[in-house]
């Protein structure tokens, strides 16, 4: 018979603490420190690609690439979930174990807290935890729901309120809504003091890869041929996309009829329709948006590829619905035939899974995180629409982190800056070689107590 697990202060941990925020499309890695902030978090791109050249980038090396034309990307991560570790390990091989590592480490001496998907398939938490443990060799472990790290974050200084005693940091909000819309998917996640209320976690199954995806499909049809160009699509995304507040009536706006029926700008309406410079990658130049110029165009057109004097003559598309179009499929999925709500709805529910007396505080401290919500309008849009839906009686209070990509990461860098609370998550090598992989499990799931 195995002895009782140990208790909190009999453990003993290494003085350093790698914490990993492993998303799909970059991994956010560091140290933890005293007093962390986003300087401390390292942004790594988590993928091994391949460009037209034939060489090989693996994960932070991809930030020397100077040419980025029909690259092709192998991702560890697939629809939120770690599926691929032949791909994985060459990327934290890369980060953290070879010479000359960006955040080079010794396992054996290093506490690991890492953050997975919400309900992620025990069979892929069970390999994680085998990879973590026999692979590398941690000297202690914690896997954490990525949304619930945000609970250690100083939340509600985000809402007008006093900074909190950075004392207390390792202590987590009581109630938070957190809304996650990264690569792969968004979801809802309700924490009740820092624990995620699993009953009443939503997912919605799109993210950024199937906005990209589909904005890929659209010029395509439209303008050139990108399907190979899933880099530089991500770029236009990212430049030129964003959330309507009144959809039906910019989509009037950019319909090609005749002029008599089509609506006219208003004073203070943004253009909609834009150029989008393509990069040159072999003169180094990157892509960029500029105001429409029909003219311009048109002269282009004329022009060829060269000039008269043999210097390269700027290709561009221009985009009009498009760059609402897209975004508008995280809060109506069912432009493209999907049977699911869009975010504000994916929200209600959510807490539809909760008891009725926590949905003023839920209600009350909603936190938005992920690259989504970096989109222009996208608060704004979610904030009307969870409004409108939410009962009259309740006070909504919504708001994005101030680094909405990184605040997991330092979430969970306040948290392992406690060495007192890090024990009392932190589940040690021994530990797991006494007891195994299934009560491990059974550990972080809560069923048993650590």
């Amino acid at each position: 018979m195995p002895r009782a697990a140990m208790s909190a202060a009999e453990r003993v941990l290494p003085d350093q603490t790698l914490i990993i925020d492993n998303g799909a499309y970059t991994m956010k890695a560091g140290f933890a420190v005293p007093s962390p902030s986003s300087e401390d978090c390292h942004t790594i791109p988590n993928c091994i690609a391949r460009d037209r050249g034939r060489r090989v980038w693996i994960g932070a090396q991809l930030e020397k690439c100077n040419d980025f034309g029909e690259i092709t990307f192998r991702r560890p991560v697939e629809k939120g979930f770690l599926v691929n570790w032949e791909v994985e390990k060459a990327i934290w091989d890369n980060t953290f174990i070879d010479n000359g590592a960006k955040l080079a480490c010794d396992p054996q001496a290093t506490n690991l807290l890492l953050t997975e998907a919400p309900n992620t398939p025990a069979a892929l938490q069970r390999n994680c935890d085998e990879i973590v443990f026999e692979e590398y060799e941690f000297a202690s472990y914690s896997r954490f729901l990525s949304p619930s790290l945000n609970a250690y974050n100083d939340i509600q200084s985000l809402y007008g309120v006093t900074h909190r005693d950075p004392s207390i940091h390792a202590l987590p909000a009581e109630c938070l809504l957190v809304i996650d819309s990264g690569f792969s998917h968004s979801t809802v996640t309700p924490l009740f003091n820092g624990r995620p209320i699993h009953q009443a976690i939503r997912r919605l199954d799109i993210g950024g890869k199937f906005l990209t995806n589909y904005l890929k499909e659209l010029v395509s049809i439209r303008h050139y041929n990108m399907l190979d160009e899933t880099y530089l699509i991500n770029e236009v995304k990212e430049s030129i996309c964003y959330v309507s507040e009144d959809f039906k009536r910019d989509l009037e706006r950019t319909w090609k009829g005749t002029s008599a029926n089509r609506k006219k700008s208003r004073d203070g309406e943004r253009d909609i329709v834009v150029d989008y410079v393509l990069p040159d990658y072999n003169a180094h130049k990157q892509g960029f948006m500029r105001p429409h110029d029909p003219s311009l165009i048109a002269k282009m057109r004329k022009m060829g590829s060269l000039s008269g004097s043999g210097d390269a003559v700027e290709d561009c598309m221009t985009l009009a619905n498009e760059r609402f179009t897209v975004p508008e499929l995280l809060f109506s999925p069912g432009d493209l035939g999907m049977k699911q709500d869009g975010l504000p709805g994916t929200v209600l529910q959510s807490l539809s899974g909760l008891p009725p007396g926590l949905w003023p505080s839920m209600l009350a401290n909603i936190l938005v995180v992920g690259g989504n919500s970096k989109i222009e309008g996208f608060m704004t849009r979610l904030e009307t629409e969870i409004r409108q839906l939410a009962p009259a009686e309740c006070v909504v209070r919504i708001a994005r982190a101030s680094d909405p990509i990184k605040s997991p990461w330092l979430g969970g860098a306040h948290l392992a800056a406690d060495h007192t609370a890090l024990k009392a998550i932190q589940i040690t090598r021994q530990e797991y070689q006494e007891h195994g992989s299934g009560w491990l499990g059974k550990v972080f799931s809560g069923s048993v107590p650590r």
